[in-house]
Protein backbone atom coordinates (compact mmCIF):
# COMPACT_ATOMS: atom_id res chain seq x y z
CA UNK A 1 0.00 0.00 0.00
CA UNK A 2 1.97 3.04 -1.18
CA UNK A 3 1.57 6.32 0.65
CA UNK A 4 2.81 9.89 0.26
CA UNK A 5 2.47 12.71 2.77
CA UNK A 6 2.98 16.43 1.99
CA UNK A 7 0.52 17.92 4.43
CA UNK A 8 -2.47 15.60 3.96
CA UNK A 9 -4.85 16.17 6.85
CA UNK A 10 -5.88 13.04 8.78
CA UNK A 11 -3.36 10.91 6.88
CA UNK A 12 -2.56 8.66 9.80
CA UNK A 13 -6.24 7.94 10.46
CA UNK A 14 -6.91 7.25 6.78
CA UNK A 15 -3.93 4.90 6.49
CA UNK A 16 -4.75 3.10 9.75
CA UNK A 17 -8.37 2.54 8.71
CA UNK A 18 -7.34 1.33 5.26
CA UNK A 19 -4.93 -1.16 6.80
CA UNK A 20 -7.69 -2.49 9.03
CA UNK A 21 -10.05 -2.95 6.10
CA UNK A 22 -7.36 -4.83 4.20
CA UNK A 23 -6.66 -7.07 7.20
CA UNK A 24 -10.36 -7.85 7.56
CA UNK A 25 -10.30 -8.93 3.91
CA UNK A 26 -7.53 -11.40 4.70
CA UNK A 27 -4.60 -9.40 3.34
CA UNK A 28 -1.21 -8.96 4.98
CA UNK A 29 -0.53 -5.32 4.06
CA UNK A 30 2.73 -3.39 4.08
CA UNK A 31 3.48 0.23 3.24
CA UNK A 32 5.73 1.50 0.46
CA UNK A 33 6.86 5.12 0.24
CA UNK A 34 5.68 6.68 -3.02
CA UNK A 35 7.55 9.96 -2.84
CA UNK A 36 9.71 10.14 -5.96
CA UNK A 37 12.89 12.03 -5.11
CA UNK A 38 11.63 13.70 -1.92
CA UNK A 39 13.50 13.26 1.34
CA UNK A 40 16.79 13.84 -0.42
CA UNK A 41 16.08 10.77 -2.59
CA UNK A 42 17.25 8.52 0.24
CA UNK A 43 15.49 5.68 2.06
CA UNK A 44 16.21 7.22 5.46
CA UNK A 45 15.03 10.66 4.36
CA UNK A 46 11.70 9.29 3.16
CA UNK A 47 11.29 7.17 6.29
CA UNK A 48 11.76 10.28 8.41
CA UNK A 49 9.23 12.25 6.38
CA UNK A 50 6.60 9.52 6.73
CA UNK A 51 7.29 9.25 10.46
CA UNK A 52 6.34 12.90 10.93
CA UNK A 53 2.82 11.95 9.84
CA UNK A 54 2.64 8.89 12.09
CA UNK A 55 3.43 6.44 9.29
CA UNK A 56 5.82 4.13 11.14
CA UNK A 57 6.09 0.40 11.69
CA UNK A 58 5.68 0.74 15.48
CA UNK A 59 2.64 2.98 15.17
CA UNK A 60 0.76 1.06 12.50
CA UNK A 61 1.99 -2.49 13.08
CA UNK A 62 3.02 -3.17 9.48
CA UNK A 63 6.33 -3.05 7.59
CA UNK A 64 7.18 0.34 6.08
CA UNK A 65 9.50 0.04 3.09
CA UNK A 66 11.29 3.14 1.86
CA UNK A 67 13.96 1.52 -0.33
CA UNK A 68 14.76 3.60 -3.41
CA UNK A 69 15.18 0.61 -5.74
CA UNK A 70 13.10 0.67 -8.91
CA UNK A 71 13.06 -1.53 -11.98
CA UNK A 72 12.08 -0.86 -15.61
CA UNK A 73 8.76 -2.53 -16.47
CA UNK A 74 8.25 -1.40 -20.07
CA UNK A 75 8.44 1.47 -22.52
CA UNK A 76 5.87 4.22 -23.07
CA UNK A 77 4.84 5.73 -26.40
CA UNK A 78 7.63 8.30 -26.09
CA UNK A 79 10.04 5.37 -26.28
CA UNK A 80 11.04 6.12 -22.66
CA UNK A 81 11.46 3.40 -20.02
CA UNK A 82 8.86 3.21 -17.27
CA UNK A 83 10.17 2.55 -13.74
CA UNK A 84 8.36 1.09 -10.73
CA UNK A 85 9.20 0.45 -7.10
CA UNK A 86 10.66 -3.02 -6.61
CA UNK A 87 8.75 -3.69 -3.37
CA UNK A 88 5.43 -2.61 -4.85
CA UNK A 89 6.05 -4.76 -7.90
CA UNK A 90 6.50 -7.82 -5.66
CA UNK A 91 3.12 -7.32 -3.94
CA UNK A 92 0.00 -9.29 -4.84
CA UNK A 93 -1.97 -6.06 -5.15
CA UNK A 94 -1.23 -2.35 -4.75
CA UNK A 95 -3.63 0.26 -3.37
CA UNK A 96 -2.41 3.86 -3.35
CA UNK A 97 -3.45 6.60 -0.93
CA UNK A 98 -3.09 10.09 -2.38
CA UNK A 99 -4.67 13.52 -2.44
CA UNK A 100 -6.07 14.84 -5.71
CA UNK A 101 -5.44 18.55 -6.24
CA UNK A 102 -4.31 21.03 -8.89
CA UNK A 103 -0.63 20.57 -9.68
CA UNK A 104 1.89 23.27 -8.84
CA UNK A 105 3.76 23.04 -12.18
CA UNK A 106 1.28 22.62 -15.03
CA UNK A 107 -2.36 22.50 -16.16
CA UNK A 108 -3.80 19.37 -17.76
CA UNK A 109 -6.63 16.89 -17.77
CA UNK A 110 -4.82 14.93 -15.06
CA UNK A 111 -2.59 16.75 -12.59
CA UNK A 112 -1.68 15.76 -9.01
CA UNK A 113 -3.29 12.57 -7.77
CA UNK A 114 -3.36 8.83 -8.32
CA UNK A 115 -1.91 8.83 -11.84
CA UNK A 116 1.00 11.02 -10.80
CA UNK A 117 1.60 8.93 -7.68
CA UNK A 118 1.85 5.61 -9.47
CA UNK A 119 4.15 7.16 -12.08
CA UNK A 120 6.35 9.71 -10.30
CA UNK A 121 5.92 8.55 -6.70
CA UNK A 122 6.40 4.83 -7.28
CA UNK A 123 8.86 5.54 -10.07
CA UNK A 124 11.25 6.66 -7.30
CA UNK A 125 14.13 8.91 -8.24
CA UNK A 126 14.52 7.41 -11.72
CA UNK A 127 10.87 7.86 -12.64
CA UNK A 128 10.71 11.37 -11.24
CA UNK A 129 13.87 12.49 -13.00
CA UNK A 130 12.89 10.85 -16.28
CA UNK A 131 9.60 12.77 -16.57
CA UNK A 132 10.88 16.07 -15.18
CA UNK A 133 13.77 16.24 -17.62
CA UNK A 134 11.19 16.82 -20.38
CA UNK A 135 9.88 19.86 -18.49
CA UNK A 136 6.16 20.59 -18.55
CA UNK A 137 5.63 18.19 -21.48
CA UNK A 138 7.01 15.34 -19.41
CA UNK A 139 4.53 16.04 -16.61
CA UNK A 140 1.41 17.01 -18.53
CA UNK A 141 1.75 14.68 -21.50
CA UNK A 142 4.12 11.84 -20.61
CA UNK A 143 2.84 10.93 -17.12
CA UNK A 144 -0.51 9.59 -18.46
CA UNK A 145 1.37 7.59 -21.11
CA UNK A 146 3.63 5.98 -18.52
CA UNK A 147 0.65 5.36 -16.24
CA UNK A 148 -1.00 3.33 -18.99
CA UNK A 149 2.01 1.00 -18.96
CA UNK A 150 1.90 0.78 -15.16
CA UNK A 151 -1.81 -0.09 -15.09
CA UNK A 152 -1.22 -2.85 -17.65
CA UNK A 153 1.97 -4.38 -16.22
CA UNK A 154 1.90 -4.03 -12.43
CA UNK A 155 -0.29 -5.26 -9.57
CA UNK A 156 -1.79 -1.78 -9.14
CA UNK A 157 -5.43 -2.41 -8.23
CA UNK A 158 -6.98 0.90 -7.20
CA UNK A 159 -6.32 4.28 -5.64
CA UNK A 160 -7.94 5.83 -2.59
CA UNK A 161 -8.50 9.44 -3.62
CA UNK A 162 -8.53 12.14 -0.94
CA UNK A 163 -10.12 15.53 -1.62
CA UNK A 164 -9.74 18.41 0.83
CA UNK A 165 -11.80 21.58 1.14
CA UNK A 166 -10.71 25.20 1.56
CA UNK A 167 -10.16 24.59 5.29
CA UNK A 168 -7.79 21.72 4.41
CA UNK A 169 -10.22 19.25 5.95
CA UNK A 170 -11.00 15.86 4.44
CA UNK A 171 -14.00 16.45 2.17
CA UNK A 172 -14.20 13.23 0.15
CA UNK A 173 -12.70 9.74 0.13
CA UNK A 174 -13.28 7.59 -2.93
CA UNK A 175 -11.80 4.32 -4.14
CA UNK A 176 -10.99 4.59 -7.85
CA UNK A 177 -10.42 1.19 -9.54
CA UNK A 178 -7.77 0.98 -12.23
CA UNK A 179 -10.38 0.25 -14.91
CA UNK A 180 -11.93 3.71 -14.51
CA UNK A 181 -8.87 5.65 -13.34
CA UNK A 182 -8.32 7.77 -16.45
CA UNK A 183 -12.02 8.69 -16.66
CA UNK A 184 -12.68 9.38 -12.97
CA UNK A 185 -9.58 11.31 -11.91
CA UNK A 186 -10.23 14.35 -14.17
CA UNK A 187 -13.68 14.78 -12.58
CA UNK A 188 -12.21 14.52 -9.08
CA UNK A 189 -9.56 17.08 -10.06
CA UNK A 190 -12.25 19.59 -11.05
CA UNK A 191 -14.01 19.00 -7.72
CA UNK A 192 -10.75 19.62 -5.89
CA UNK A 193 -10.07 22.76 -7.91
CA UNK A 194 -13.44 24.23 -6.92
CA UNK A 195 -12.89 23.43 -3.23
CA UNK A 196 -9.30 24.58 -2.73
CA UNK A 197 -8.49 27.64 -0.65
CA UNK A 198 -7.43 30.79 -2.45
CA UNK A 199 -6.51 34.37 -1.67
CA UNK A 200 -9.84 36.21 -2.10
CA UNK A 201 -8.39 39.27 -3.86
CA UNK A 202 -7.43 39.61 -7.51
CA UNK A 203 -4.63 42.10 -6.82
CA UNK A 204 -2.26 42.70 -3.93
CA UNK A 205 0.67 45.05 -3.55
CA UNK A 206 2.35 42.90 -0.90
CA UNK A 207 1.75 39.35 0.30
CA UNK A 208 3.58 38.18 3.41
CA UNK A 209 3.94 34.40 3.84
CA UNK A 210 4.89 33.27 7.34
CA UNK A 211 6.42 29.97 6.24
CA UNK A 212 7.15 28.14 3.03
CA UNK A 213 7.69 24.39 2.98
CA UNK A 214 7.18 20.97 1.44
CA UNK A 215 4.51 20.21 4.04
CA UNK A 216 2.43 23.04 2.57
CA UNK A 217 3.03 22.47 -1.14
CA UNK A 218 5.27 20.39 -3.34
CA UNK A 219 6.50 23.74 -4.69
CA UNK A 220 7.08 25.18 -1.20
CA UNK A 221 4.84 28.11 -2.15
CA UNK A 222 1.70 26.97 -3.96
CA UNK A 223 1.51 28.75 -7.35
CA UNK A 224 -2.25 28.12 -7.43
CA UNK A 225 -2.59 30.34 -4.37
CA UNK A 226 -0.13 33.16 -5.15
CA UNK A 227 -0.67 33.26 -8.92
CA UNK A 228 2.98 32.75 -9.86
CA UNK A 229 3.88 29.65 -11.82
CA UNK A 230 7.50 30.70 -12.44
CA UNK A 231 8.23 27.84 -14.83
CA UNK A 232 10.55 28.51 -17.73
CA UNK A 233 8.65 29.25 -20.94
CA UNK A 234 5.18 28.85 -19.41
CA UNK A 235 2.59 31.67 -19.15
CA UNK A 236 1.77 33.07 -15.75
CA UNK A 237 -1.66 33.00 -14.10
CA UNK A 238 -4.12 35.83 -14.68
CA UNK A 239 -4.79 36.18 -10.96
CA UNK A 240 -4.06 36.96 -8.29
CA UNK A 241 -1.56 39.62 -9.40
CA UNK A 242 0.89 40.23 -6.56
CA UNK A 243 3.65 42.80 -6.91
CA UNK A 244 5.80 41.71 -3.95
CA UNK A 245 5.91 38.44 -2.01
CA UNK A 246 7.83 38.27 1.27
CA UNK A 247 8.67 34.77 2.58
CA UNK A 248 9.75 34.92 6.22
CA UNK A 249 10.71 31.36 7.19
CA UNK A 250 10.87 27.71 6.09
CA UNK A 251 9.06 25.03 8.10
CA UNK A 252 11.10 22.58 10.18
CA UNK A 253 9.06 19.80 8.57
CA UNK A 254 10.84 20.62 5.29
CA UNK A 255 14.23 19.64 6.74
CA UNK A 256 15.99 22.51 5.02
CA UNK A 257 14.39 21.95 1.63
CA UNK A 258 13.39 25.51 0.74
CA UNK A 259 12.34 24.65 -2.81
CA UNK A 260 10.12 27.40 -4.16
CA UNK A 261 11.96 30.21 -2.39
CA UNK A 262 12.49 31.81 -5.81
CA UNK A 263 8.75 32.40 -6.13
CA UNK A 264 9.16 35.05 -3.44
CA UNK A 265 10.79 38.43 -4.06
CA UNK A 266 12.18 39.06 -0.58
CA UNK A 267 13.10 36.87 2.38
CA UNK A 268 14.97 36.76 5.69
CA UNK A 269 18.48 35.78 6.66
CA UNK A 270 17.16 33.10 8.99
CA UNK A 271 15.31 31.38 6.16
CA UNK A 272 18.50 31.38 4.08
CA UNK A 273 20.49 29.96 7.00
CA UNK A 274 18.04 27.06 7.34
CA UNK A 275 18.49 25.84 3.76
CA UNK A 276 20.11 22.41 3.57
CA UNK A 277 21.80 22.37 0.15
CA UNK A 278 21.55 18.60 -0.27
CA UNK A 279 17.74 18.11 -0.38
CA UNK A 280 17.30 21.62 -1.82
CA UNK A 281 19.55 20.88 -4.79
CA UNK A 282 18.29 17.31 -5.20
CA UNK A 283 14.65 18.34 -5.38
CA UNK A 284 15.37 21.34 -7.61
CA UNK A 285 17.62 19.51 -10.06
CA UNK A 286 15.23 16.55 -10.26
CA UNK A 287 12.30 18.87 -11.00
CA UNK A 288 14.31 20.77 -13.67
CA UNK A 289 12.44 23.96 -12.68
CA UNK A 290 15.42 26.11 -11.75
CA UNK A 291 13.81 29.55 -11.62
CA UNK A 292 12.04 28.62 -8.41
CA UNK A 293 15.35 28.01 -6.64
CA UNK A 294 16.79 31.51 -7.16
CA UNK A 295 17.56 33.13 -3.83
CA UNK A 296 15.80 36.48 -3.19
CA UNK A 297 17.31 39.48 -1.40
CA UNK A 298 17.30 38.71 2.33
CA UNK A 299 17.06 40.86 5.48
CA UNK A 300 18.03 40.34 9.13
CA UNK A 301 14.45 40.59 10.45
CA UNK A 302 10.83 40.16 9.38
CA UNK A 303 10.24 43.86 9.96
CA UNK A 304 12.99 44.86 7.52
CA UNK A 305 11.82 42.32 4.95
CA UNK A 306 8.24 43.57 5.07
CA UNK A 307 9.34 47.20 5.01
CA UNK A 308 11.36 46.50 1.85
CA UNK A 309 8.29 44.90 0.30
CA UNK A 310 6.21 47.97 1.09
CA UNK A 311 8.86 50.35 -0.23
CA UNK A 312 9.19 48.52 -3.57
CA UNK A 313 5.59 47.49 -4.26
CA UNK A 314 4.88 50.36 -6.70
CA UNK A 315 2.23 51.84 -4.43
CA UNK A 316 3.79 54.84 -2.66
CA UNK A 317 0.51 55.96 -1.08
CA UNK A 318 0.57 54.21 2.28
CA UNK A 319 -3.20 54.23 2.89
CA UNK A 320 -3.85 52.62 -0.48
CA UNK A 321 -1.45 49.68 -0.13
CA UNK A 322 -3.22 46.36 -0.53
CA UNK A 323 -1.42 44.01 1.86
CA UNK A 324 -2.27 40.52 3.10
CA UNK A 325 -0.53 38.16 5.51
CA UNK A 326 -1.00 34.37 5.49
CA UNK A 327 0.72 31.71 7.62
CA UNK A 328 1.51 29.54 4.57
CA UNK A 329 -0.09 28.74 1.22
CA UNK A 330 -1.92 25.67 2.54
CA UNK A 331 -3.88 27.36 5.33
CA UNK A 332 -5.60 30.41 3.88
CA UNK A 333 -8.88 30.22 5.79
CA UNK A 334 -7.70 33.13 7.94
CA UNK A 335 -5.63 36.06 6.72
CA UNK A 336 -4.75 39.53 7.93
CA UNK A 337 -5.42 42.42 5.57
CA UNK A 338 -4.60 46.11 5.38
CA UNK A 339 -7.17 48.90 5.64
CA UNK A 340 -7.23 49.34 1.86
CA UNK A 341 -8.79 45.86 1.50
CA UNK A 342 -11.42 46.06 4.25
CA UNK A 343 -14.29 47.53 2.20
CA UNK A 344 -13.73 45.02 -0.60
CA UNK A 345 -13.69 42.16 1.91
CA UNK A 346 -16.94 43.34 3.51
CA UNK A 347 -18.67 43.28 0.12
CA UNK A 348 -17.64 39.67 -0.48
CA UNK A 349 -20.38 37.39 0.89
CA UNK A 350 -17.89 34.53 1.19
CA UNK A 351 -15.76 36.49 3.66
CA UNK A 352 -16.22 37.56 7.26
CA UNK A 353 -14.25 40.54 8.55
CA UNK A 354 -13.37 39.96 12.20
CA UNK A 355 -11.87 42.27 14.81
CA UNK A 356 -10.40 45.70 14.36
CA UNK A 357 -7.39 47.13 12.57
CA UNK A 358 -4.23 46.92 14.68
CA UNK A 359 -0.49 47.32 14.18
CA UNK A 360 1.58 44.26 13.38
CA UNK A 361 3.02 42.52 16.42
CA UNK A 362 6.81 42.08 16.28
CA UNK A 363 8.90 40.48 19.00
CA UNK A 364 12.07 41.99 20.50
CA UNK A 365 14.08 40.56 17.58
CA UNK A 366 11.95 42.33 15.00
CA UNK A 367 10.12 39.17 13.87
CA UNK A 368 6.37 38.58 13.54
CA UNK A 369 4.63 36.73 16.35
CA UNK A 370 3.11 34.05 14.11
CA UNK A 371 1.52 32.19 17.01
CA UNK A 372 -0.45 35.31 17.89
CA UNK A 373 -1.36 36.08 14.30
CA UNK A 374 -2.44 32.52 13.38
CA UNK A 375 -3.03 30.40 16.51
CA UNK A 376 -4.81 27.65 14.53
CA UNK A 377 -2.12 27.29 11.88
CA UNK A 378 0.70 24.76 11.75
CA UNK A 379 2.95 27.44 13.23
CA UNK A 380 0.54 28.22 16.04
CA UNK A 381 0.00 24.56 16.92
CA UNK A 382 3.72 23.83 16.77
CA UNK A 383 4.68 26.71 19.07
CA UNK A 384 1.87 26.28 21.58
Amino acid sequence: MPSAAEGIRNLETIVRTTLEVLRQAGAEPFIVAAMGSHGGATAQGQRELLAEYGITEDNLGVPVKTDMDSVPIGVNRWNEPVYWDKNALAADAVLTISRIKPHTDFRGRIESGIVKMITIGLGKREGAAQHHRWGVRGLRDMIPESAQVIVAKTPFLAGLAILENAKEETALLKVVPKESLFDEEPHLLEQARQMMGRIPFDQLDVLVIGEIGKNYSGAGIDPNVVGRLLVEGEPEFDRPRITRICALDVSPESHGNAVGIGIADLTTDRLIRKIDPIPFRMNTLTSCFLWRAKIPISFPTDRECIEAGLQTCWQPVEDERRVAIIPNTLEVEYLWISEALVDEAKKNEALEVCGELQPLSFDSSGNLDQRKLFPHSVQGRRLS
